[in-house]
């Protein structure tokens, strides 16, 4: 189990890569639950600042769901189905979607149902000029299960969003960055390494910081205006206080190169 994802350490950055390069890194139960147990011990690593999540092999960010894993679910039953696959990706992506460190998807491939929905919960993602994105449930009789029917609309608006869920139809890495999925498109061989430049541009500020940014956007996006600036307020009360704010502001004042502890 703990080889379908493969864990690297680059500085203050972690690498996590799915790694079933034979499957097109289909999302099978044994990687979702290997996911969120990395994320759990990433979350409480204070050496790590930012993940980059991608694809292993030359192909696949990830083509989604196991199908014929998902298969033998559904024939146990609709309890079984929506417990053991629809409710675990949920769960997965999110816990991408709120983790408190950034998270950047480097899509490297095809990124089909449940890795487009990985790239939409993440909260930045970088894309290769070869990879490409789908939402291809409708094609097997389903809709999509790990949130892409509700982030893809608060994303791409909703009558873009109904044209890829209802076809199913494949569309370019330029219409992803067009509609907001992803941030930007490079090229092939320069997609890690654009993704770890975007991670360190974030590590050098407040890793507390970040964490309250992501809980204010990520908590707010769907409330009122009015929710979420007490949202915002609650989390720069969690800041105001902080070693952090002080250091920030110090080092403004003195012009010199803040050294944030996280404290």
């Amino acid at each position: 189990m703990s080889d379908v994802i493969k864990y690297e350490k680059r500085g203050s950055t972690a690498l996590l890569t799915l790694n079933r390069p034979e499957k097109l890194n289909a999302l099978d139960y044994a990687t979702n639950d290997r996911l969120l147990e990395l994320l759990d011990g990433i979350e409480e690593d204070p050496t790590v600042r930012a993940v980059v999540l991608t694809g292993a092999g030359d192909r696949a960010f990830s083509a989604g769901g196991d199908i014929h894993e998902f298969t033998e679910s559904v024939k146990a039953g609709v309890d079984v189905a929506v417990r053991d696959f629809c409710k675990r990706g949920q769960t997965m992506t999110a816990r991408l979607e709120f983790f408190p460190k950034p998270i950047i998807a480097a899509v490297n491939g095809i990124a089909f149902g449940g890795g487009c929905e990985i790239t939409e919960a993440v909260h930045l993602a970088v894309a290769s000029e070869e990879a490409l994105f789908a939402k291809p449930e409708i094609k097997i009789g389903i809709p999509p299960t790990f949130g892409g029917t509700q982030r893809l609309p608060r994303l791409a608006g909703r009558k873009r969003a109904l044209e890829l869920l209802l076809t199913g139809e494949t569309f370019s890495p330029q219409r992803a960055y067009e509609m907001g999925l992803v941030n930007r498109v490079v090229a092939h061989d320069r997609l890690l390494s654009s993704a770890f430049e975007l991670a360190e541009r974030i590590v050098r500020h407040s890793p507390l910081a970040a964490s309250r940014i992501i809980a204010a956007v990520t908590r707010g996006i769907n409330t009122t205006i009015e929710e979420g600036l007490l949202i915002e307020q609650e989390q720069f009360a969690r800041m105001a206080a902080t070693s952090d704010v002080h250091e920030g502001l110090e080092a403004w004042i003195a012009r010199r190169t803040p050294h944030y502890t996280g404290t």
